[in-house]
């Protein structure tokens, strides 16, 4: 499992979720920054997958992780930041493919879509699978490089 350290953020929607995953990595040895939110009150989506993405952009994080209602908005969000690769994987076969094929390095779940137990699964097998790099990394410099000619 790869042991680097994550940044994990959600909205109040799966909060919850956020703090079972959050409890799951520590006891695996897996250091966490939370960006929150900090409770289960209302609060807008966008502000912690900016603050979850922006830190992966930098380079701060390796990996991160961000969580809402649907998973759909967090998606959105973190996608629209240079050098991030948000994946919405509610399933363990697109976790999996996620990493394989698209070296992704933030996971999204959507906490109404997903139960505790079945994200923990996603979570385990997106921190396992390594990327396979070769013609999966010619594609990904592909669109890479789009970002430099628009």
């Amino acid at each position: 499992m790869n042991k680097s350290p994550v940044v994990i953020g959600s909205d109040h929607a799966a909060y919850q979720l956020k703090e079972k995953i959050k409890k799951f990595l520590i006891e695996n040895g897996i250091a966490v920054e939370d960006a929150g939110a900090q409770g289960e009150g209302s609060v807008d989506y966008p502000d912690y997958g900016i603050k979850v993405a922006s830190l992966v952009s930098a380079g701060k994080f390796d990996r991160g992780i961000l969580l809402c209602g649907t998973g759909i908005g967090m998606s959105i969000v973190a996608n629209r930041f240079s050098n991030v690769r948000a994946a919405l994987c509610n399933d363990l076969f697109s976790a999996i493919m996620s990493r394989r094929h698209n070296n992704s390095n933030v996971l999204v779940m959507g906490g109404r879509v997903i139960g505790d137990v079945l994200a923990i699964e996603i979570l385990k097998a997106w921190l396992e699978t390594p990327f396979e790099g070769g013609r999966h990394q010619k594609r990904l410099d592909k669109f890479n490089d789009m970002g430099r000619s628009a």
